[in-house]
């Protein structure tokens, strides 16, 4: 069953990109709320980048599987409190939702120096969308410098969740403001590679948009336990 879910996903992504003519995106494996075990038999199917909401979820799974999967990255795709930096700058390969110059300095602060730089993406509040995590397009400039600035962390690109209107060609034009935006900061930033963006109810719209990594939990593990 993983295997059949991890094939029509990917085959779905590439069908995407050949429409659009656009590159094919890398896969993140939404493993929100799932257990341990159904990471590991995804990872057995191939698929080694997976994405958690909690630090401390993250922290349990990545333990459980750490003789059985050492290989699996794992990125945080939620909203990080301040106070979880320090587990967060150890748990994960990846942080894709910094949004605010106190995180950037927690994770910088807490990363270990033997390690390799932990990737960030900066989390876009793209719509101004009330009560959603992410900075405003207006403060990215500042906001990436300050990542750069940093050498325990490595700025990577950019994430946003456009609002989720009903239909997912109305989320278009926050993709393709993003799509916007990832270019112009990859100008200034030569290290900048990754726009994270489209779920599994509107991954062909972004990936269109230019999406480079695209998340997916429900399409791959099926709806979610909690």
């Amino acid at each position: 069953m993983p295997d059949d879910r991890l094939r029509t996903v990917m085959q779905r992504i590439l069908n995407a990109a050949d429409a659009a003519e656009r590159p094919a995106p890398a896969l993140l494996a939404v493993s929100k709320t799932q257990p341990a075990e159904a990471v590991a038999a995804l990872a057995a199917a191939g698929q080694r980048a997976f994405g958690e909401n909690y630090v401390q979820e993250a922290a349990a799974k990545r333990e459980a599987l750490a003789g059985t999967c050492p290989e699996l990255q794992w990125h945080l795709i939620g909203h990080l409190q301040s106070n979880k930096a320090a587990l967060a700058a150890e748990v994960f390969d990846w942080v894709q939702s910094v949004d605010r110059p106190s995180v950037v300095d927690a994770l910088a602060r807490h990363r270990a120096a033997a390690r390799a730089p932990l990737n960030v993406l900066i989390q876009v509040n793209v719509e101004g969308e009330s009560g959603k995590a992410g900075c405003r397009p207006d403060e990215l400039d500042a906001l990436a410098a300050r990542v750069a600035a940093q050498p325990r962390l490595a700025l990577r690109g950019l994430m946003s969740i456009p609002v989720p209107h009903p239909a997912p060609e109305q989320r278009r034009p926050a993709f393709r403001r993003m799509r916007q935006l990832f270019d112009e900061l990859a100008a200034r930033h030569p290290g900048v590679d990754t726009l994270s963006m489209g779920m599994s109810d509107d991954f062909p719209v972004a990936i269109a948009e230019g999406a480079t990594l695209v998340r997916i939990g429900t399409a791959l593990f099926g709806p979610r336990a909690g």
